[in-house]
């Protein structure tokens, strides 16, 4: 970036870890998909929203230090004392980066009628910007209406786990809205990653398949 190298570390699952200069970022940390006694102290921990597979306490504990600051989603903060709260749409600045939180929600898929996995409201993703470069982390979300409005994204994750978040087509409709330069598909349970490939115009963005099972 125009201000350092940012290195992104793919934990698993709808966990991620990023490391800006001397800054360390931690995305929805959870116990199942790492050992969190040998990871990097957090300067920063985002949580997208209050699922046990991305609040987990546990995990967060092993890296907080006096020093962490801590955003979230409403939800969240009441199991995290000291945490700030965003909401959609809120930006805070963080030493050398933006963090902006976005909306994350289902349209389609639905715990009974009318009872979406994800309501719209409860949830985040979060933008990132890291100099000149922007990284989308989209949390448990749909191919949401709010996706055409994303500017500029360098790094995007979104999810593709079913029935909680997105099918491939949904994921390549959403690549559709704002053309990320970089696609990568997380938090994908059991679904084929590569099913995505041939859905996404790769001359606008490229598809990289990592281990975010």
């Amino acid at each position: 970036t125009t201000k350092g190298v940012a290195e992104l570390w793919f934990i698993g699952h709808g966990t991620l870890m990023i490391k800006f200069n001397d800054m360390v970022i931690h995305i929805d940390p959870y116990s199942s998909v790492g050992d969190y006694q040998n990871f990097p102290e957090a300067d920063l921990i985002l949580v997208t929203h209050q699922h046990g597979d991305h609040l987990d306490l546990k995990a967060i504990e092993k890296i907080k230090t006096e020093r962490t600051r801590i955003y979230c989603n409403k939800l969240s903060s009441d199991k995290l004392p000291g945490a700030e709260v965003m909401h959609n749409g809120e930006v805070k600045q963080f030493k050398d980066i933006t963090v902006e939180a976005v909306p994350a929600y289902n349209i389609k898929h639905e715990r009974s009628p009318g009872n979406p996995f994800h309501p719209k409201g409860d949830g985040n993703g979060y933008i990132i910007t890291l100099g000149d470069k922007r990284v989308y982390i989209a949390g448990d979300t749909e191919n949401i209406p709010e996706m055409e409005g994303l500017k500029d994204i360098y790094v995007a994750f979104l999810p593709m786990n079913l029935p909680y978040t997105m099918t491939p087509e949904m994921v390549a409709e959403a690549a559709k809205m704002f053309n990320p330069r970089i696609l990568y598909p997380y938090h994908y349970g059991n679904t084929d990653a590569k099913l995505l490939l041939p859905l996404v115009d790769d001359k606008k963005t490229e598809v990289r398949i990592r281990d975010l099972k």
